[in-house]
């Protein structure tokens, strides 16, 4: 079967997914809307939200013997073992929890930086999320290392092997590049990129920003050879107040922030939060579903894989959608004035985002418009903190981010495409 535009869902089976969404298709205050800014999160899974509430109402401790205690308990041990093996494919290493994606990045890049004697320099790309890109650059600093900046390709909107070998020596003692583009999402190569620089340096640290990635498509941290991995429950279909990230076994046994009379590859500082565990164990199970439904096989991990590919495949027919329309409705690439940036004609690299610009209005200005008509997306500007170094390294001034998600469905994006058309027009000059 082609499957290079993908392979949408029944439409039946879509819109049950759908339903198993908080407000999928309106806000209960603000009205209908299609949501469409799943990179800024993600729709909420009830039972992830439904099982953090049902934890958070037990008073006991999870360090406690009694049967409550114990309970709470199995949960933080279970969901730290599902999500090392399941999510992230790991064999060995350690968790790390903290409220935010970012602050594991923190952790994991300084604890390297820190512990690691040699090497002069440390390399990142220019499209690195802050949480990676400042985190490298502090330790850098902090550890006296040379701190080098590996240029984005401006046509793909990613990170080429290539070039990353350009700045990447014997003296490289860590390499942290991002999994997916939060703004192109154009796919890395990691697994080549880990390789090519083990070969320069064998002994270098390879570290990944998941975030982006990991809710469209497969974690495999033996497959790619990394250390440290991390992703964000609250972008992964379930709950704010917790960051994940996998590190390696050598990464695990670093001296690093601990209570001093844990074993030494425990990361976890003080009583773990029981819901955010259960919580994530129910979107592991989701997308196990998923899996199954698929006419798929085998163990938990197995099932999560074969989840995550048919998650994949939806996103990549929507996406061939949204960009090329139908015969109905034309997509990005047809309606006059709107431009895709870092566009690529092979989109089986790409995660489902597009970036993309509306002649004669600004891109906040546009944000407001869509909202009018019951539209969310979200625009990444120059003026951001958070965004203008990653769109400039793009070449671009900014753009509105267009992310929908696996559950949404034809309907979702002709709606979308349509009230652009509908801006596009308004606007023309």
């Amino acid at each position: 079967m082609n499957q290079e535009k993908g392979i949408l869902f029944e439409k039946s089976y879509q819109e049950s997914l759908k339903e198993k969404f908080f407000y999928a298709d309106a806000d209960p205050d603000h009205g209908k809307r299609i949501f469409l800014d799943n990179s800024g999160g993600s729709l909420r899974l009830k039972k992830a939200v439904e099982a953090k509430c049902a934890a958070e109402m037990f008073p006991d401790c999870p360090e406690r013997i009694h049967e409550r205690s114990l309970y709470l308990k199995g949960l933080v041990e279970e969901g730290t073992n599902e999500i090392l093996k399941i999510v992230f494919g790991a064999k060995s290493g350690a968790l790390i929890t903290e409220l935010t994606a970012s602050q594991t990045m923190f952790q994991a890049i300084g604890t390297i930086l820190e512990n690691v004697k040699e090497g002069t320099n440390a390399v990142t790309s220019a499209i690195e999320h802050p949480s990676a890109y400042d985190a490298m650059q502090y330790y850098c600093d902090k550890t006296g290392r040379d701190f080098r900046v590996v240029p984005a390709n401006k046509v793909t909107g990613g990170i080429d092997a290539d070039e990353v070998m350009k700045y990447v020596d014997k003296n490289t003692c860590a390499l942290s590049i991002m999994a997916a583009s939060n703004i192109s999402g154009n796919i890395m190569d990691i697994a080549e990129i880990a390789r090519r620089a083990k070969e320069i340096n064998p002994n270098i640290y390879i570290i990944s920003d998941a975030v982006q990635h990991a809710p469209h498509a497969i974690m495999d941290v033996e497959a790619l050879g990394v250390d440290v991995m991390n992703f964000a429950p609250y972008k992964f279909f379930g709950v704010r107040g917790c960051g994940f990230a996998y590190v390696s076994e050598r990464v695990a046994a670093m001296k690093h922030h601990k209570l001093l009379a844990k074993s030494q590859n425990v990361w976890e500082l003080g009583t773990s939060t029981p819901g955010n565990f259960d919580a994530m164990m129910e979107v592991i199970q989701y997308v196990c579903e998923i899996g199954k439904d698929a006419g798929k096989t085998g163990d938990k991990r197995e099932l999560f894989q074969a989840g995550m590919h048919r998650i994949h495949l939806q996103e990549r027919a929507l996406l061939s959608r949204m960009l090329d329309g139908t015969e109905e409705v034309p997509g990005l690439r047809q309606i006059e004035g709107v431009h895709v940036y870092v566009d690529t004609q092979d989109i089986t690299n790409r995660d489902l985002i597009a970036a993309i610009g509306i002649d004669g209005i600004g891109f906040t200005e546009c944000v407001a418009e869509y909202q009018k008509r019951g539209i969310t997306v979200y625009e990444r500007i120059n003026t951001s903190v958070y965004s203008k170094r990653i769109v400039e390294a793009l070449g671009l001034e900014g753009a509105i981010r267009v992310s929908p998600m696996h559950c949404q469905g034809e309907e979702d994006i002709d709606q979308f495409l349509r009230i652009t058309k509908n801006i596009a027009d308004k606007f023309k000059r």
